[in-house]
């Protein structure tokens, strides 16, 4: 019997304007606003703003920038620190149908100039402080963009103003009742993030409402944070559109307190005085926390989420965070994922578990998140999943509407990217007997000892455990003999003074003997604005050294 063609549940079942509606974050705003309308959003300072006003200031910050002609397909740059103003740029821009463009505040002028004349960027939104930065990139891009700026009168510092146009008085010249619209179409654009290379010049990340949306509830979900949670800002906001939390605390309707620059006492302060609930960031951040006055810690005694993305917190720090009442949860992903894409889900039975086996599972970057249809780990020559068994390393390989559009006028590299339908991810992973994925190392910084594969992450959890090691990174040294060696760099807790044979004897304990580090220098490691280490700054420095020798 021939099956029927007909599919009675397509036909007369259409899409429609009351049962299809594009996804997007920026209707997260709307609901706040009429539901939770007199509750705190945004607290800096002595500033509050509830979730009304805040829906106001982005209707006027709509307005004013289609006053400037800007709407569908234009971008909006923006060089702003953790305030009001780039939380209401993450509504205000989108609301127009521009695409908003976060700059890394730590970047220098002429990769600013590239990204503003990449982006084609017609309006620049920048503070004050960053002036000494902006003014020579506004000096070297093609075709300047109109330049707001924002004057922060409390934490604002001294740097010049270059618009002539004034944030708040952009505003009050804006409509309070502006009509944006939804986006024709989930897949428009709605943000742009640069990734931070290291060779040639950054790749535009597109990231489209749908995704935006998506990402934003699965945060919700993940980190279970509710109405009236409140979350404190140590992840940049530029930083991957500050892994989506500006529209998931809009979802939640929670309270965002701003923080402009990471400092250990202040996020104690501030964690004590809002009774903060959740914050995110990478491992320097809960490091930087543990480094403060202990005295400041005494009274938090509420639960706390600390979300922790990037390299896995070392073991100290997992205690640390523990006996200070912070939970961890581990999140994993990249600028092309909308920052976190997977997680380390918590199992029941962890928790009696002691805790360097503890540890151990927390550190594993984990599963998919509920939003990302596909994570694996691939053997990227074949595009066949690895063996689960702990051991085979392959390429962490991501699937689902939280990966991004592509790259902004880079065909070459998103078709590269996205090669036999997979986001490649340039992480190498082994997969768990359990199916939970456990990076190794980036495929560039492998180490490769004499035919063997050092994991450089391996040789930096064994430092982190040693009591005087604050910060550890390891990168590969050229050998005349083996190829290459682990070369470290550590950072020192205060007033700590361990020798090279002290950390060498320490790794012995842990470590294959041709995994322990050959050379150790002691000193500051650069970091990103993110608090991620500048390992390519550190192979730089090495193979300086190697050609001296």
């Amino acid at each position: 019997m021939s099956r029927s063609t007909k599919n009675p549940y397509s036909e007369g079942l259409d899409k429609n304007a009351a049962n299809f509606v594009p996804l997007t974050p920026l209707t997260f705003l709307e609901r706040s606003a009429v539901v939770y309308a007199t509750r705190t959003a945004l607290v800096h300072g002595r500033r509050r703003q509830s979730w009304l006003e805040t829906y106001t200031r982005c209707r006027r910050l709509a307005s004013a920038l289609a006053q400037h002609d800007i709407g569908p397909g234009d971008t909006v740059s923006v060089m702003l620190s953790n305030t009001p103003e780039m939380y209401e740029a993450h509504f205000g821009v989108p609301m127009t149908g521009a695409v908003l463009h976060t700059l890394n505040t730590r970047l220098d002028a002429a990769t600013i100039a590239f990204m503003l004349d990449h982006a084609e960027a017609k309006v620049l939104i920048t503070d004050r402080e960053f002036s000494k930065t902006i003014e020579p990139a506004l000096a070297q891009v093609r075709h300047p963009p109109v330049v707001i700026d924002v004057d922060d009168p409390e934490y604002g510092g001294d740097g010049r103003l270059l618009g002539g146009i004034g944030y708040e008085a952009a505003l009050q010249a804006g409509d309070p009742d502006y009509a944006w619209s939804l986006p024709s179409d989930e897949w428009n654009a709605i943000s742009l993030n640069y990734t931070s290379g290291t060779t040639g010049n950054p790749k535009g990340v597109v990231y489209h409402h749908r995704g935006a949306h998506l990402n934003a509830l699965g945060l919700c979900l993940h980190a279970n944070v509710r109405p009236g949670d409140v979350y404190l800002w140590t992840v940049p906001m530029f930083h991957c559109n500050g892994w989506c939390m500006p529209w998931a605390m809009a979802a939640a309707a929670g309270t965002n307190v701003c923080l402009r620059k990471v400092d250990g006492e202040r996020i104690l302060t501030l964690i004590k005085e809002h009774c903060v609930t959740h914050l995110s960031g990478a491992p320097i951040v809960q490091t930087t926390i543990l480094s403060a006055d202990p005295a400041l810690r005494e009274g938090v005694t509420w639960p706390i989420t600390a979300m922790v993305a990037g390299a896995a917190p070392p073991r100290a720090t997992i205690e640390g965070m523990e006996r200070l009442g912070l939970s961890i949860s581990h999140l994993y992903g990249l600028t092309e994922t909308y920052g976190p894409a997977a997680l380390c889900a918590v199992q029941d039975d962890w928790a009696a578990l002691d805790v360097a086996a503890r540890s151990e599972r927390l550190g594993r970057q984990g599963v998919r998140t509920l939003t990302e249809e596909g994570l694996t780990v691939m053997d990227p020559a074949t595009m066949t999943i690895v063996p689960a068994d702990g051991e085979t390393i392959g390429e962490v390989m991501f699937r689902g509407n939280t990966t991004m559009k592509g790259y902004l006028k880079n065909p070459k590299a998103t078709d590269e990217a996205f090669a036999g339908g997979w986001f490649h991810s340039g992480d190498l992973a082994v997969l768990q007997p359990d199916g939970y994925i456990k990076v190794k190392d980036r495929a560039k910084d492998i180490i490769i000892s004499g035919g063997e594969n050092i994991s450089s992450l391996e040789v930096e959890d064994a430092l982190h455990r040693h009591p005087a090691v604050l910060l550890a990174a390891v990168v590969a040294k050229p050998d005349p003999k083996w190829g290459e060696t682990p070369f470290a760099f550590i950072e020192l807790k205060p007033h700590a003074h361990p020798t090279e044979a002290d950390i060498i004897d320490h790794c012995r304990q842990t470590l294959a003997h041709y995994k322990v580090p050959r050379h150790i220098v002691f000193g500051p490691l650069p970091k990103t604005s993110t608090g991620k280490i500048q390992k390519y700054v550190l192979r730089e420095q090495v193979k300086s050294a190697s050609a001296i020798d």
